[in-house]
């Protein structure tokens, strides 16, 4: 099993730059208006410069930590491996999608709007909606398919390692 902590560790990073690379890439494409660093870095400060810092870290930081709660799962399960590793990225994107970014993220975060949102209070961030598709038509599409990638790849990491 600590082999499989290893595997982990070395997927987590490896993963969560693949993520993170596919999500920035989507967005450079026009496919998605979704800055994830930046609607990460705005919960904790204003300067749109240091929101992007502050936001790729925490965005790295989360990628470390989904990993090893994939990583109690497949100890739970005495089994892992890519393939199940991509279903795991894909209950994290539709989860993502739905309840963290959509719904939680909001309640926290001091600039995004919400439905809830009055006219006076005008919000620094558009609320993300259901499966982000506020941030454009082919948001759901490549959140899901760029978990599913980081998915598989702590799962083939950890696998490797076991």
């Amino acid at each position: 099993m600590s082999a499989w902590a290893g595997g982990t560790a070395a997927g987590a990073f490896v993963g969560t730059l693949a993520l993170t690379t596919a999500l920035r890439a989507a967005s450079e494409l026009s496919l998605t208006r979704m800055d994830l660093p930046f609607l990460l870095g705005t919960a904790v400060t204003v300067n749109r410069t240091r929101a992007k810092f502050v936001g790729y870290l925490m965005h790295f930081l989360n990628g470390q930590i989904f990993a090893f709660v994939y990583f109690a799962v497949f100890v739970a399960i005495d089994r892992a491996g890519w393939w199940l590793g991509a279903l795991f990225g894909l209950a994290h994107g539709l989860f993502a999608g739905t309840a963290l970014v959509n719904i939680l993220l909001p309640l926290v975060h001091p600039r995004m709007g919400s439905p809830l949102t009055s006219a006076p209070n005008v919000a620094l961030l558009e609320a993300p909606g259901f499966l982000l598709r506020n941030y454009g038509p082919g948001t759901p599409l490549v959140t899901v398919v760029a978990h599913i990638g980081y998915g598989s790849i702590v799962g083939g990491f950890t696998a490797l390692a076991g």
